[in-house]
This record gives C-alpha cells, structure tokens and sequence, in this order.
C-alpha cells in the first residue's frame, strides 16, 4: 500500500515514516516534551546513522553507542539519553513478544485489542496508544474493526486534536491551537 503522510514536514522523513511500521512507532514514542515535528523525524535521523531501523539490531546494540547515535546533532530528542533507553526498551519489547516486527502489533486484530496492545509498550500510556491507534485508522489504513470507538475521540472523524489528524501545514495549526486552548482550559480549572 502507497501511503503519503505529512508529520514533519520533511519528505523523506515523512516518506519512512509512511512505508515502515517501525519508524512510526519510535516518532511516536518520541512524541513528548517536543514539536511533533521533531519526534516524528527522529527515526529517520535514526535510520540515516545506523544505516536500517530494526528492532533486534536495536535491542542489541550497546546502549552506549545507542545513547550517542541518539545525542548526535541534531538530536533525536531533547533527552537524548533517556530517549535512547526508552527506544531500546521499546525494541526489546517487540523483539521478545512479535518477533521484532511492529507491524504485528495491528495485525489480525480489532480495534479493542490493537488498543491494549499499544497501551502495553513500554512509554505508551492509554493517550498514547489512542493516539496512534487513530493515526493507525485515520493515515495509515489499518482499520480494524471497531478501531474508532477504540481510539475514543482521536478516533472522531473531523477531529484536530493530535497528530493522527495532521496532514499538512493547516491542520497542524489548528491540532496545535486545540492542543492550547486544552492547557489553558485546565490551568483556569485549577483556579
């Protein structure tokens, strides 16, 4: 399946991250306490220092050479070091219970369980795995059944609440603009 996704803003990055179930996985993992931008191009500044992204190979690197592939200018992340643990954690995790292959995280499931899959990886949390499951069924054509209801309100169809529903410069303003209005809301209910 051809897919095009617009998550960085950077063809190439983005082109990865549209043909490998790998690279999307890590920019989501990477996708905290920086632009979406950022993290969603940091597999691809993975790829290009280790020549392949593949989980076993990742899982057995040593952490070390890892970290400095990771810190490496520019950076994957703005904690390189901690990301790099949580990359590898996260490889190891596929390695030791899908055979080191991301893409069989969705597959043969529905939505219910691709959910609790995604919420049991190491630095996914329910959000996170919502999130992805939406950018799963909204970009990526992998809708199993149910995956909606799964994914709760990122899974609305015209929502713009995260990056599932970024596909170009617009809607990044106006997931961006959500994500906002969402802070200053909570920060007014602490009052």
């Amino acid at each position: 399946m051809t897919r095009t996704l617009w998550l960085t803003g950077d063809t190439d990055a983005d082109r990865l991250l549209a043909q490998d179930p790998l690279a999307l996985l890590i920019g989501m993992l990477l996708d905290q306490q920086i632009t979406m931008e950022v993290a969603f191009a940091g597999p691809k500044k993975l790829r290009d220092r280790l020549g392949e992204l593949d989980a076993d190979a990742i899982a057995a690197m040593d952490p070390e050479r890892f970290a400095a592939a990771c810190a490496e200018q520019p950076a994957v992340h703005r904690f390189p070091g901690s990301m790099a643990k949580r990359i590898q954690t996260l490889c190891q995790y596929l390695v030791d219970h899908y055979d080191g292959d991301a893409e069989r995280l969705w597959a043969g499931a529905d939505g219910k369980e691709v959910l609790k899959r995604l919420k049991a990886l190491p630095g996914f949390g329910d959000q996170k795995a919502r999130i992805f499951l939406a950018l799963l069924g909204k970009q990526w054509g992998v809708a199993p059944r149910g995956w909606r209801e799964a994914a709760g309100a990122y899974g609305d169809a015209d929502a713009r609440r995260s990056i599932a529903d970024v596909v170009d410069q617009q809607t990044l303003e106006e997931v961006r603009t959500w994500k906002k209005q969402q802070k200053a809301a909570a920060k007014a209910a602490k009052k």
